[in-house]
């Protein structure tokens, strides 16, 4: 029945049919409740106070303790003791250092021998947002740079019914640069950023001056890259919330695709599909900067794998992103171990990072009625903010963790890919998202960014050093939007800004 579903669904998008009036129905609900859900999900009109519940943005799970840095790594509230049992043994593995093989610790061995990471805590630091290298930091931690080269023949990208997943690798270096190695392995190179001033006059007078990057690998062990690579940098999301984000139905966001813009409206979002190694079936991706994994635990391994070199029963690459290419990688000892599991993280191992990951909480909104937040709530909805940033859903009744089930939260993001201009355009393509294209990130949180994470800086690859500058890289489906934002007074903008800082 989901099956069919799923492809009804690619069909409908396929001729531009789904749009959010059209109100897919649930599965999961009544007709009953599905009325109460679009009611209570309908955007606000009313900007004179708060809304019911806009303090709880995960719901009965948001989580209720002084703001400091730790503010991102408080399990959800309403979990079980047992639960929270669990949870704290996916905490220990998330903070867990891997090592190189052999080693005498082996239930902690088989790091790289390629890596960008030691652990998941080291990029993913207090469960926050990455950032890209601070002046005169010698190691980059955090962010890395995706690569890859154009399709060919033969294409090695998993395929099932016209969905592609993920992207071609180098045929040297893989799909990320690996800037660190094993002791004996030379690492594969390291990235190199360029900044240029790029001074942008607001509608005021005022200049804010952005800064636009380019990326470069430099001191390449393994020979050249391809002719025709692409390079792409990503910044390590924050953990917060992704277990409710995982409940959300896709009928719910896919009535919000319009990829034909058949509305009018200059906004045309539209999901990445792509295959679930879980099930090798066709799933509606949610989670990454283009949505190209459909969940929490797929996401959890790729990252093993990717980031750490580190094999899982989801994805067993003993070497990591090691190609063959690269023999002496290749030639060196793993940690898999017939007596632990057949592979370097066997569960419970991903089991229980995958758990943590799903029940990170997401901590309780400040200042909802200060009336310069709810002046800048109504600027947000007024410039057409709201229409990507979708600020709230209302989770699955059929979850299975009753913890994530029929709640309603506010991640304020539709999950779809949107078109957003050459100024942000990485001109890679990954799944079916292109390379103008990102999934719309949720701003939950956003605001206690300096708080936990120690900087402000926003976007894929960090190159916004603040909300204003982020908002002024925005183009393509949210220009209109972004020169909404650069055309109000300064006092308006402050409290737009205000009403960011508070979620």
């Amino acid at each position: 029945m989901q099956l069919r579903l799923t492809f009804a669904l690619i069909a409908l998008l396929g001729s531009g049919l789904v749009l959010a009036q059209d109100g897919i129905g649930r599965t999961d609900l009544s007709a009953e409740e599905l009325a109460r859900v679009r009611a209570v999900t309908a955007p606000t009109t009313d900007f004179s106070k708060a809304e019911a519940f806009e303090t709880n943005p995960a719901g009965k799970g948001t989580t209720r303790f002084s703001v400091n840095q730790d503010s991102f790594s408080h399990f959800l509230d309403n979990l079980s003791f047992e639960q929270e049992e669990r949870f704290k043994l996916g905490n220990a593995l998330f903070r867990k250092i891997w090592v190189s093989s052999p080693s005498s610790t082996q239930a902690s061995d088989g790091l790289g021998p390629l890596f960008n990471a030691r652990g998941c805590q080291s990029c993913h630091i207090k469960d926050g947002r990455g950032h890209p290298p601070f002046e005169g930091q010698a190691e980059n931690v955090s962010m890395f740079l995706r690569l890859s080269v154009p399709p060919s023949e033969p294409d090695t990208r998993d395929a099932l019914d016209g969905v592609f997943a993920g992207e071609v690798g180098d045929p040297t270096y893989g799909t990320q640069l690996q800037d660190f190695a094993v002791p004996g392995l030379p690492a594969e190179g390291r990235m190199v950023i360029d900044y240029a001033d790029l001074p942008v006059t607001l509608g005021d007078g005022e200049i804010v001056t952005l800064r636009a990057p380019t990326y470069s690998v430099a001191d390449l062990a393994y020979g050249p890259l391809s002719e025709n690579v692409m390079l792409s940098p990503r910044m390590a999301n924050p953990m917060i919330g992704l277990g409710l984000v995982e409940q959300i139905p896709a009928e719910d966001i896919l009535a919000l695709a319009d990829p034909d813009d058949r509305d009018g409206d200059g906004i045309s979002g539209r999901p990445n599909w792509t295959i679930a190694p879980e099930t090798h079936t066709v799933a509606l991706g949610r989670f990454g900067w283009k949505a190209g994994m459909a969940s929490v635990r797929s996401q959890s391994a790729g990252a093993f794998a990717g980031d750490i070199g580190i094999s899982t029963p989801l994805v067993d690459h003993p070497h990591g992103d090691c190609t063959d290419n690269q023999p002496d990688c290749l030639a060196l000892p793993t940690g898999e171990q017939a007596r632990l599991g057949p592979s370097e993280a066997p569960d419970p191992v991903l089991d229980l990072v995958t758990f943590y990951a799903q029940t990170l909480g997401v901590p309780e909104r400040r200042n909802v009625d200060d009336p310069a937040v709810l002046v800048g709530k109504q600027g947000f909805y007024e410039a057409g903010c709201a229409s990507c940033h979708v600020p709230k859903f209302v989770t699955s009744k059929a979850a299975d963790n009753p913890a994530l089930r029929f709640q309603l939260i506010w991640p304020y993001s539709d999950f779809l890919l949107h078109d957003m201009g050459e100024g942000l355009a990485d001109h890679r393509p990954e799944g079916q998202a292109d390379g103008y294209e990102w999934r719309t990130p949720p701003l939950w949180g956003i605001g206690l960014t300096q708080t936990v994470s120690g900087h402000s800086f926003f976007l894929h690859d960090g190159r916004a050093r603040n909300l204003t500058e982020a908002i002024l890289w925005h183009g393509g489906e949210a220009q209109a939007a972004r020169d909404a934002f650069a055309t109000m007074s300064a006092d308006q903008r402050a409290d737009l800004l205000t009403f960011l800082e508070s979620l």
